[in-house]
């Protein structure tokens, strides 16, 4: 990157101006004037950096041979280094013999305001660069892309590793910039130690986080990634776990389907909070059958599905019929214990039983009645 802009040329004119009471100009690798005590002079091309730079030394100037080039002052013109190479010359307005005690400490003090720069200019960049990958990654269906692997490659990201997503998002009460700032204070920790988390910002009020999914370097374990997310909910402020929601997605062994692991993370967190709202944890593996039925609901297969179940719920008046639906699913249509659950007589239980088939149309002692009725129950998330 090796850069040397405007802006930075005059930290290093304010900075170094603070140590000697002479001017400074400070010159890119053209010999532009970027930054000066002297404003006026910004933008000119000063030959003495021009005569540093391409004979790579420091360059002085006396009084005596101003004169042979133009638009320079007495003083000293010492080149600056980046990485082995020439980026710029700091120059130092004076007599050289009384400058040249503190040229060097000065060149060493902009060389460092340089490389702290652009250390922290990379870092952001990588970081950007980082956090786009993330989000195209979990938008991506498919094989990952030549692009996509020489990009991660670049960013030293192995995408063969096996992850699971993990979603953590801000209640819709909060404010979007208090949001987004609680959201920096727990990417902070999970980068810290980072433990290969994959980590990025997907909205004001959402973060992604891409984990590798074999806690033990082995097998896929969610109660290991529960205590995970314990350990994670008891690091952070307690007001902030109040109002925080985190979902673990499902784990799919190809790594490439990252998009299908953020979608379950999404559903999960969504009819985890339909569910459990006082929760601040939803596992995919809590809500299984809820998320892999969730797309159906609007499909026409979905309305054919839960059309049994519809009927017995706009019959049932007083609800009696579909909690006698519950126990004979529950107690997988064991009579008497549904009977006993219900402290009502076997006879009455039948006649139930007969009115349920009646109604819904679905046939009882077979699977497939059952299945459907139970389907439609858990669609409609009723007790």
């Amino acid at each position: 990157m090796y850069f040397l802009d405007g802006y930075l040329a005059r930290q290093i004119v304010k900075r170094t101006m603070k140590i000697i009471g002479h001017n400074i100009n400070v010159m890119n690798n053209h010999g532009v004037i970027l930054g000066s005590g002297e404003p006026h002079r910004i933008g000119a091309i000063h030959e003495g950096a021009l005569l540093a730079i391409s004979q790579k030394r420091t360059v002085e100037i006396s009084t005596h041979s101003t004169g042979t080039l133009q638009g320079v002052k007495p003083g000293i013109n010492l080149p600056l280094h980046y990485k082995g190479k020439i980026i710029g010359v700091i120059g130092i307005t004076g007599e050289p013999e009384k400058l040249r005690s503190y040229g060097e400490l000065l060149k060493m003090t902009a060389e460092i305001i340089v490389e702290q720069a652009n250390t922290l200019e990379q870092a952001q960049w990588q970081y950007r660069q980082k956090e786009e990958l993330i989000i195209e990654l979990i938008k991506s269906k498919g094989p990952f892309t030549p692009h996509q692997r020489n990009w991660a490659s670049q960013l030293e990201i192995d995408l063969n590793l096996p992850r699971v997503v993990a979603v953590i998002k801000v209640q819709a009460s909060e404010e979007e910039t208090a949001a987004n700032s609680m959201l920096k204070q727990v990417m902070h920790l999970l980068e810290t130690p980072s433990r290969g988390n994959l980590v990025a910002m997907s909205s004001m009020t959402e973060l992604v986080i891409l984990k590798p999914a074999f806690l033990d370097g082995k097998t896929w374990d969610p109660e290991l990634e529960s205590e995970r997310i314990d350990q994670l909910l008891a690091r952070l402020p307690k007001e902030f776990v109040s109002r925080l929601k985190i979902s673990l997605g499902h784990f799919f062994p190809a790594p490439e389907d990252l998009n299908r692991s953020y979608q379950t993370a999404l559903e999960t967190l969504t009819i985890g909070q339909q569910m459990q709202p006082e929760q601040s944890k939803y596992l995919y593996e809590d809500f299984s059958l809820l998320v892999l039925l969730s797309a159906l609901k609007d499909s026409w297969r979905g309305k054919e599905l839960l059309c049994p179940y519809q009927a017995l719920l706009s019959a049932d008046k007083n609800g009696q019929l579909v909690k006698t639906l519950t126990a004979y699913l529950q107690h997988f249509g064991d009579l008497q214990q549904c009977a006993n659950v219900l402290f009502i007589h076997r006879n009455t239980l039948r006649y139930r039983l007969d009115r349920i088939q009646q109604i819904t149309g679905a046939n009882l002692n077979q699977l497939d009645g059952l299945l459907q009725l139970y389907i439609g129950q858990v669609m409609l998330k009723q007790p």
